[in-house]
């Protein structure tokens, strides 16, 4: 589990594996008290469907990525045929998505984890936010089939993003200069890319051009024929596997693990992440919200995320 600085001074709890990962940190029992422990295991498959109707349906908001995940519960939950999921679910992308759960217009949200600046916006608000991982993802580069190279390790992506590595002949490839697409700040996997990719090391600065607003255009940009063998960008697994996938794009191996359900599942593949449900900390225990979020965690919640597409967490 990783302890982020939460936005009253304290943290705010990520867990990423299970209850013993925590343990292992070694962290003192005073600080181990004080946090509410979230384990990351489904809950009993005893977990009780909760009823709602629309009117008592939480407000829930996402990002793109997640919007299958969000319809297949509200569908299953509140007995809705697949077009009524879609017209009753709006997602309003992450950033946005942490907007409205801060200023109480959601109530829960399936996004990947805040930025630094959502962070910051919920402290100026007395925020706390509760982020609790939900279906297990990956962070995948995205090559055009004509580009030769099909591994890249941890370092060489690195390097291409910190204006290191500028001639794909220097990862193995042919003579031709590196085009690195990036996503714009506060996007989900913009997010993810300068904390778990980068950790934190400074990216080059890349042009407008180079930083499309929606996911669904850098991987038309790499899918296209035109100068795209050149070109190299970054999205979730789920997205760019199932909802915008295109025939002429390939998945880098990354230090020679493919990306793909199993290595996702196992952890094996370097950038294996989540999807969250991210709460306010002070939302009741009885609280849709909550019962939501339970259900979701349970054995039957996680069989149906994984039959929308998603990886369970166990």
């Amino acid at each position: 589990m990783i302890l982020k600085e939460n936005v009253s001074g304290g943290y705010y709890m990520k867990p990423t594996c299970c209850r013993k990962a925590f343990l292992a940190m070694g962290l003192g029992v005073g600080l181990m008290a004080a946090l509410p422990m979230t384990s990351c295991a489904p809950a009993g498959s005893g977990t009780a469907k909760p009823s709602f109707t629309k009117e008592t349906y939480p407000k829930v908001d996402g990002s793109t990525a997640t919007i299958p995940l969000s319809e297949s519960i509200a569908a299953e939950l509140l007995s809705l045929t697949s077009e009524e999921a879609h017209s009753f679910i709006k997602h309003n992308t992450t950033h946005n998505a942490y907007v409205n759960l801060i200023d109480g217009t959601a109530d829960i949200i399936f996004v990947t984890e805040p930025s630094e600046e959502e962070l910051k916006l919920a402290k100026e608000k007395g925020v706390e936010l509760q982020v609790v991982p939900v279906v297990k993802e990956a962070f995948v580069f995205l090559v055009n089939k004509q580009n030769p190279v099909d591994v890249l390790t941890v370092k060489q992506i690195r390097d291409i993003y910190q204006g290191i590595a500028t001639n794909w002949n220097e990862l193995g490839g042919t003579d031709k200069e590196i085009i690195a697409y990036q996503r714009p700040e506060n996007s989900g996997s913009q997010t993810i890319m300068e904390k778990q990719v980068m950790e934190n090391l400074k990216m080059a600065a890349a042009p407008t051009s180079l930083k499309p607003g929606v996911m669904g255009e850098l991987i038309d940009a790499i899918a296209s024929y035109d100068n795209s063998d050149k070109a190299i960008g970054y999205s979730v697994y789920y997205y760019a596997n199932s909802m915008y996938s295109k025939d002429t794009i390939k998945f880098i191996k990354v230090n020679g693990i493919e990306p793909n359900n199993k290595s996702i599942s196992s952890g094996d593949y370097p950038f294996t992440s989540a999807y969250y449900a991210v709460l306010r900390k002070t939302e009741p225990a009885n609280s849709g919200s909550r019962k939501l979020l339970d259900w979701i965690l349970s054995t039957d919640g996680q069989k149906l995320a994984e039959k929308a597409g998603y990886v369970p967490l166990k």
